[in-house]
């Protein structure tokens, strides 16, 4: 059935699948047991993989990125990776579990060719300002597996609709703690908020807000694909995304 979907339908279609295809590779054990072997401790691969697109900067410019983290849980990981390998170099070792992860989890029957080249051109074309974490992946050198490739560029549109979401979430006055414990209070300790028992989030603004100045974000970036594009973005990144859960 042909639908036609308008950039703004097709950030809508998308944002699950935008937002936690790659955060499965982000979580995936065999990601961090291969950060242990090279010598990272607990969340620092992370740390120093994800933030490593940054370069040589300090803690507060990965906190700024990061945004959601508590900002002396940032400090230690990015201080311990930083005794590892230097940012880039963990970057490089970050992108090549995102790869394995691609190898792994997405089959065969997904046309991860055409899925790579329509997110390629969506990030390409987008406005990097105030992302600097979809700038910096963007940049890495693009894996040549079809399978990795597709990964490394849904990760880029994962950095930069997190960048618009976490904006938005800001503007509307909301602390990143009580986004946190709102949004993912499994994750508030992870994150280093602390104890999340007994917490309740203080958030006054209209949650669902954040959700439509983020979708129409991403639509601009989106609407350089055409109508029948964006139609085969959405597929194929929803298919790419139930396949591999």
């Amino acid at each position: 059935m042909v639908t036609c979907m308008t950039p703004e339908e097709a950030a809508v279609a998308s944002a699950e699948a935008v937002s936690h295809l790659t955060a499965r590779f982000m979580l995936d054990a065999a990601t961090y047991i291969h950060g242990g072997s090279l010598g990272f401790e607990g969340m620092s691969f992370y740390g120093a993989g994800r933030g490593g697109v940054l370069g040589d900067v300090d803690a507060d410019a990965v906190t700024k990125a990061f945004v959601f983290f508590e900002p002396g849980n940032v400090q230690t990981q990015w201080d311990a990776g930083g005794k590892v390998m230097p940012p880039a170099k963990a970057a490089l070792e970050f992108q090549a579990c995102a790869s394995k992860w691609a190898e792994d989890h997405i089959p065969d029957d997904v046309d991860v060719a055409t899925l790579a080249s329509l997110a390629e051109r969506i990030a390409a074309a987008a406005d990097a300002t105030g992302a600097p974490v979809f700038a910096g992946w963007r940049d890495l050198p693009v894996p040549t597996s079809p399978k990795a490739a597709a990964i490394h560029h849904m990760n880029s549109l994962r950095e930069l609709r997190f960048a618009r979401h976490a904006q938005a979430v800001l503007d509307l006055g909301i602390t990143p703690k009580d986004a946190v414990l709102h949004r993912q209070p499994h994750m508030y300790a992870l994150f280093g908020w602390g104890d999340p028992a007994g917490l309740e989030s203080k958030i006054t603004a209209d949650w669902d807000q954040a959700e439509n100045v983020t979708n129409a974000a991403m639509a601009k970036a989106l609407s350089v694909l055409s109508s029948d594009e964006l139609d085969t973005f959405v597929a194929l990144a929803n298919a790419a995304y139930a396949a591999s859960a």
